[in-house]
């Protein structure tokens, strides 16, 4: 079986190593990295992931500062607070964890956060960028996807990709990062007439609508590649992802597990869009591709 797994844990672990030692070498330059994480309210999925963004910079030497506010807290305060981390010379990345209380706008929060801190790669400068090609932060979880590709020794260039899903955190960023790459690219969504018929089709498939166990066995083809970013429970309450994992695993070439697939490369490029944010105060370059 593993020699199917992208296992993320250890493709991540590999990063981080170099990670590690980058930052290392900053500090030995009088620099610390800094990642400043912004938490509103009590939601307990976001209280975890916040957690474990924070273990892991501490892991790797990374400067973390935690803010929290009550879910009341107005959006003039929260815009000051970014206005403030945008300015402050200790901080290299901001991260607001999402989601946010309705009463926010969440896009307009996005757009506060200088493009040159936006670490998640949400700013619509760094969309543009990512788009046309130009050096961005692009997203941690599509950039991570690239990089288990990467380590996992698939070739994507000539392949026919199929995203389903097409949000601007997921979906969206990741077709066109495949394209980059010179894969062909369809995209799904709810809307899709036969969706069954278009994920078979494809070389490499992407699976992120948040949707327990959506494709199963008939839904993909003979030695596909499987890129399941889902995380659900099921009818038992389980884990699982978007893909029926036991159904597709002995039908493709490689498969992402739920977890320790994709949930580990997201918190890794996050880490490495923060170390490369530092790095520029140091060489002035350019933020890398």
């Amino acid at each position: 079986m593993s020699g199917k797994l992208i296992n993320g844990k250890e493709i991540g672990g590999k990063i981080r190593e170099t990670i590690q030692q980058e930052v290392n070498d900053l500090k030995s330059e009088g620099i610390t990295p800094g990642l400043a994480v912004i938490l509103v309210g009590d939601d307990s999925a976001s209280h975890t992931y916040v957690a474990n963004k924070q273990k892991a910079c501490s892991e790797l030497g990374i400067y973390s500062r935690l803010i929290q506010f009550e879910a009341e807290i107005s959006e003039d305060t929260l815009l000051s607070q970014i206005e403030q981390l945008n300015t402050d010379s200790a901080i290299d990345g901001i991260l607001v964890q999402l989601p946010l209380p309705k009463h926010i706008n969440e896009q307009k929060i996005i757009d506060a956060i200088s493009p040159y801190k936006d670490v998640d790669g949400f700013h619509p400068i760094n969309v543009g960028k990512m788009l046309i090609g130009e050096p961005s932060f692009q997203p941690c979880t599509p950039s991570g996807i690239m990089k288990l590709l990467e380590y996992s020794n698939v070739d994507v260039a000539g392949k026919h990709a199929v995203v389903v899903g097409r949000s601007n955190i997921v979906g969206i960023p990741m077709g066109q990062l495949l394209l980059k790459k010179d894969a062909t690219v369809t995209y799904c969504h709810s809307k899709t007439q036969d969706l069954s018929a278009i994920t078979k089709q494809a070389d490499i498939l992407v699976v992120a609508t948040g949707r327990a166990k959506l494709i199963g066995k008939e839904d993909v083809k003979d030695g596909a590649v499987v890129i399941d970013v889902g995380m659900n429970r099921d009818i038992h309450g389980k884990l699982c992802g978007d893909v029926d994992f036991d159904a597709v695993f002995e039908k493709v070439s490689a498969i992402t597990p739920v977890p320790g697939g994709v949930g580990p490369m997201t918190i890794t490029m996050l880490l490495y869009n923060t170390l490369q944010s530092a790095k520029k105060k140091s060489s002035r370059q350019p933020l890398v591709k």
